[in-house]
């Protein structure tokens, strides 16, 4: 994982982890992150399940805008969409990059893809992150 010292400590939290989630970079208003499919992440169909393309894009973008922000600053999701366009099957690995596309005051607009290693498109999402002047109490240091 390659970090610039990015304004918020680049990390992935017990849920990423737990699910296998591995952080590459953070920074710039970029952010990299993938995922190695195993038998724990298949659907009742036998394939990835579509929660861990969700968890990987909304990791990825929030990152990226994580990785756009002040030190003082703070966001959350407010919309994420989703276009699940192929299936991933076990032992492929997910790829998930993301950047903002135009970051305001309030707003940051963001775009993610999952790619596996072959290069495949997975999944696409669009989204939109709030972001607040200060960071609430609970995250201060």
């Amino acid at each position: 994982m390659s970090s610039d010292g990015s304004r918020s400590y680049p990390h992935l939290g017990p849920l990423q982890r737990l699910m296998g989630i591995e952080l590459e970079t953070m920074k710039n208003s970029h952010c990299v992150v993938y995922v190695d499919v195993t038998e724990e992440h298949l659907n009742k169909g036998g394939v990835a399940h579509g929660g861990l393309h969700a968890t990987l894009l909304d990791t990825a973008m929030g990152g990226a805008t994580v990785a756009s922000l002040s030190k003082e600053e703070w966001c959350a999701t407010a919309q994420l969409n989703i276009s699940y366009i192929e299936a991933a099957q076990v032992g492929v690995r997910l790829n998930c990059e993301a950047r903002v596309l135009r970051r305001g005051r309030g707003l940051a607009h963001v775009e993610g893809k999952i790619s596996d290693n072959a290069g495949s498109v997975i999944a696409k999402a669009v989204g939109t992150w709030g972001i607040w002047p200060r960071r609430p109490s609970h995250l201060k240091k």
